[in-house]
């Protein structure tokens, strides 16, 4: 058995969740800001609504614009899910790696095969938050996009009204 034989086999094991989970932690870092972009962003549109008279044609653009920060909110909430489900599972998977190794040396090769099938169940589930929580991240990304494009457009229409 390899890993019985070379000690540093299961370290080589560990690596690919540990770099996994780093770049989930990341990953996780950059989304919370952008939630807190998007939270700042609809209280200071908030605050201009509230002082809009009812009549102003600008009304339906913030609404509508605050309609689309609360969908930019939920998607980014849900690619943090998927994210923070990734952090676990590659943690899982690094410590299931870590006792499966461990376990060779005492238990022998059935010990060691569950346990390979459950860090690889760990593993895999890990690698699909992950790329869906990043799938989630690219589309709102666009959203943001489109959404400063509208902006931009508004603003500028604003400022030929009032001149």
């Amino acid at each position: 058995m390899a890993l019985a034989d070379n000690p540093f086999a299961a370290l080589t094991i560990v690596v690919a969740p540990a770099v996994l989970t780093n770049a989930s932690s990341v990953l996780c870092l950059g989304t919370g800001n952008r939630i807190a972009r998007v939270v700042d962003r609809t209280r200071v549109l908030t605050a201009e609504l509230a002082q809009l008279d009812a009549d102003s044609p600008l009304r339906p653009a913030y609404q509508k614009q605050l309609a689309r920060l609360s969908l930019r909110a939920h998607l980014l909430l849900r690619a943090l899910r998927f994210l923070y489900t990734s952090i676990g599972s590659f943690a899982s998977a690094a410590l299931i790696s870590i006792v499966g190794s461990l376990l060779i040396t005492i238990s022998g090769e059935t010990a060691f095969h569950v346990l390979a099938a459950l860090g690889l169940v760990a593993g895999s589930v890990g690698v699909a938050g992950l790329v869906v929580g990043c799938s989630m991240m690219v589309r709102e990304t666009g959203l943001a996009v489109e959404f400063l494009s509208e902006e931009m457009e508004l603003v500028s229409q604003h400022h030929q009204t009032s001149v």
